[in-house]
């Protein structure tokens, strides 16, 4: 199975458009999203357009979206997974030894360690506020973490 990464969208709507017409193109059914997503019209937005499911954490600049957990736990593929905004509370779930991947944004950077077997990502951003807009795949089946960079698709 093959799943997205994404964070950091800050309501560029184009941006996540090109990102979910691509992952329908490859037959990718999940998307985390790790947070500062910023508006419900994005989340709806997204959800009319992508043909998966997608999960959502809330961010520092999600501050309207009570309604979003700030943390999520799930398996995919039988792989642990916890994810959401923040590093320092990715790399305290990464640490605990339960999960085998751990995913965070916030600081806009693609970023990947391992801690013990627990492997910590940042997918970078999608807005293009700092860096280039990027996402990550990853592929449960060869354990491949492959970053994609939005200008290339």
């Amino acid at each position: 199975m093959k799943f997205a990464i994404v964070s950091d969208t800050h309501d560029n709507l184009a941006n996540f458009n090109k990102v979910i017409h691509w992952l329908n193109n490859e037959n990718i059914e999940v998307i985390l999203h790790c947070g500062d997503i910023c508006n419900q019209d994005t989340i709806n937005e997204a959800a009319r357009n992508f043909n998966g499911k997608i999960y959502f954490v809330r961010g520092n600049g999600d501050f309207h979206l009570d309604q979003i957990s700030e943390k999520m736990e799930l398996e995919l593929d039988n792989k642990k997974i916890f994810f959401n905004h923040y590093p320092e509370i990715s790399k305290q779930a990464a640490e605990s030894g339960k999960y085998e991947l751990v995913f965070y944004g916030h600081t806009h950077r693609p970023w990947e360690e391992t801690i013990g077997k627990c492997r910590l990502v940042n997918p970078g951003e999608l807005a293009g506020q700092r860096y280039k807009p990027c996402f990550a795949i990853y592929d449960t089946q060869i354990d491949k973490l492959e970053l994609k960079i939005l200008e290339k698709l």
